[in-house]
């Protein structure tokens, strides 16, 4: 009596595998054109970011903490960023970084718009609440499987798992961002003719740009979360370091691979909330 009854069993689990085989079936080249212009576009970002002298990478790690934020954050920057190469990780940075700034704009180019839709239409937002939850509640290693199921191994699939991980947040925020834009200013701007879309490109937007930095800044600190489970599916980099470590238990390799995606993620954290912050000093001072 204690244990639930079989009969009453539903397989869930059967029905999605159904349906992700009858879409690697029959939408063969639908996946396939999407991992040529998805590597491509990662293998552009590796590229430009590989092709950068250290220096330069320091050097501008060392302006954005400036500008951004004061000297002594940019100073300290750059020291991070040295010490990273100190370990002999800099190579690795660069792929784990390529990596994130791709999936980043992916989740951008695909978040704000949703965001944007949701902000105009309650029904989007009905649906999509629920599909948000479960992909924020949702165990990060499942997103592994259909992401092998559709591109077979290999960067591809890392990405795809890491911008279904990272998506939720800039979809939330750019959603509550424009709700959030007063009913005054959107009147105001009415009255004076604007469209819909002048209306959100001059008045909305620049208003919610502050609440949307931080959904980005969100976003990307999830993607950079991704990286060691992502090196599960053959993405290189610092997360490859530490899954490596932990499989031959060395302290001294995982310490220092650790730390240093420990750095990288204090860094792209403080950068992006300088970036929030300006814009929000930007909208109190009536700038924006």
């Amino acid at each position: 009596m204690s244990q639930f009854p079989d009969q009453f069993r539903i397989d869930v689990g059967g029905y999605v595998e159904d349906l992700i085989r009858f879409l690697t079936t029959h939408l063969t080249g639908f996946f396939d054109a999407v991992k040529v212009v998805t590597l491509t576009f990662l293998y552009n970002v590796e590229l430009f970011m590989g092709w950068l002298p250290w220096w330069v990478v320091i050097l501008a790690a060392f302006l954005l903490g400036w500008r951004l934020l004061h000297l002594p954050a940019g100073i300290t920057f750059g020291l991070l960023l040295f010490l990273v190469g100190s370990f002999g990780y800099w190579d690795m940075m660069i792929l784990t970084l390529s990596i994130v700034l791709t999936s980043v704009a992916i989740s951008l180019l695909i978040g704000i718009p949703v965001g944007i839709l949701m902000a105009y239409s309650r029904l989007t937002e009905a649906v999509m609440r629920p599909i948000l939850d479960a992909m924020q509640t949702m165990p990060s290693f499942v997103y592994l499987i259909p992401a092998i199921m559709f591109f077979g191994l290999g960067k591809v699939s890392a990405l795809f798992a890491t911008v279904i991980y990272a998506l939720p947040p800039v979809i939330r925020l750019t959603n509550l961002a424009l709700r959030e834009v007063s009913r005054e200013m959107i009147e105001a701007a009415l009255s004076f003719g604007s469209s819909r879309w002048q209306m959100l490109r001059k008045v909305q937007i620049p208003q919610a740009l502050p609440t949307i930095m931080a959904g980005v800044n969100q976003t990307t600190m999830m993607a950079l979360a991704m990286v060691v489970i992502a090196s599960l599916v053959g993405a290189k980099g610092l997360g490859m370091e530490v899954l490596i470590s932990i499989n031959r238990v060395d302290i001294d390799r995982g310490f220092e691979a650790g730390l240093s995606i420990v750095i990288l993620a204090i860094i792209i954290d403080r950068i992006t909330q300088g970036i929030a912050n300006r814009y929000n000093f930007k909208k109190e001072q009536g700038h924006v």
